[in-house]
């Protein structure tokens, strides 16, 4: 399964690597990256939507349903196809859509996570070899002791080991040029480098805002979704806790990994948050429920249409003799 993520990462790599190319900073990098995934995602949120809403908009005759033919399971079933088919929704329809966008979402953060062999798409076998000539320098700590995050870290030590033999011989200079050239584009504005670890320099420095907003961004995502989606507020309380722990454990992360993937986390939450907050007042289930009472009328106006006209017996009499009025008139 690992091995599908980092093959999507890859290419997305390739996504990120273009838009670094452009703007030469990788956290304007990460925000027109992240958008342009979003936009392309945008049909399957769309849909994942409606899903959602149509849902909620059936919560209250899926109840009658339940009350009414709680006992007989088979029966009960087969009234809420009725139902589904009547409303046009469909309950299963947003598992393919809220699936599809997950993956391509651990894809991303592959991606972010491995620049390395993801973005810049250097031999994995050279980034690893050069990874254990670093952590083999006495007295070097990256910072982190997980794994996943050491090529983030290995390119803010890369300017200082650059020129010695053991780089040298595993990268060839185009590598190390290139290498140098990606380390250069992580000072954000020229006054946050996403190549420091928040951890290793403590709750006060001006870092821990990363976690924070991580955290912050979070809780907001899951707040306002909540209030939008009626479906979300009748989770059970296990679930509501779930969905804010999730936030506080992110922003543990956060603390603990470089600040590029933390950043990344940040942008992709607000989107997200702003994307949620229009297609709830879209895709409403009070706009979803006007929009098919409006298609319902339309259908019935088209059904009376084409049904033919039916002549009373004087209308028939006058349709046949057209100047019969006008003779009765003379007399």
């Amino acid at each position: 399964m690992l091995g599908i993520f980092g093959f999507l990462g890859s290419i997305l790599g390739y996504v990120l690597w273009a838009a670094y190319y452009v703007f030469q900073n990788f956290g304007i990098a990460i925000i027109v990256f992240t958008i342009v995934v979003k936009l392309v995602l945008f049909p399957f949120s769309v849909k994942q939507q409606k899903s959602m809403a149509g849902s909620s908009r059936l919560a209250k005759k899926q109840k009658e349903l339940r009350e009414k033919y709680g006992n007989n399971r088979q029966k009960l079933q087969e009234e809420m196809n009725k139902l589904y088919e009547k409303e046009n929704v469909k309950p299963m329809g947003g598992c393919l859509t809220t699936l599809i966008p997950m993956i391509v979402i651990l894809g991303i953060f592959y991606a972010v996570a491995y620049p390395l062999t993801n973005t810049l798409h250097l031999s994995e076998q050279s980034v690893n070899d050069a990874l254990k000539f670093v952590n083999s320098i006495p007295g070097y700590y990256s910072g982190t002791t997980v794994a996943t995050y050491q090529q983030v870290t290995l390119l803010k030590v890369f300017p200082s080991v650059a020129n010695t033999a053991e780089i040298q011989a595993i990268f060839s200079q185009a590598d190390i040029d290139k290498i140098l050239h990606f380390a250069s584009g992580f000072q954000f504005f020229g006054v946050v480098d996403l190549l420091v670890i928040p951890s290793t320099l403590g709750l006060f420095s001006p870092y821990i805002l990363f976690p924070v907003f991580c955290f912050l961004s979070n809780v907001g995502t899951q707040f306002i979704m909540t209030k939008v989606n009626t479906q979300m507020q009748q989770q059970q309380g296990c679930m509501k806790a779930f969905m804010y722990l999730l936030p506080l454990f992110s922003a543990w992360i956060a603390y603990s990994v470089p600040c590029a993937v933390a950043f990344y986390w940040i942008i992709s939450s607000l989107i997200s948050l702003v994307q949620s907050i229009v297609m709830a007042k879209v895709f409403s289930p009070v706009n979803l429920t006007a929009n098919a009472e409006a298609r319902h009328v339309a259908l019935m106006f088209e059904n009376e249409a084409k049904v033919p006209y039916v002549y009373a017996p004087h209308e028939v009499e006058k349709k046949d003799n057209p100047n019969q009025g006008k003779k009765n008139k003379k007399k």
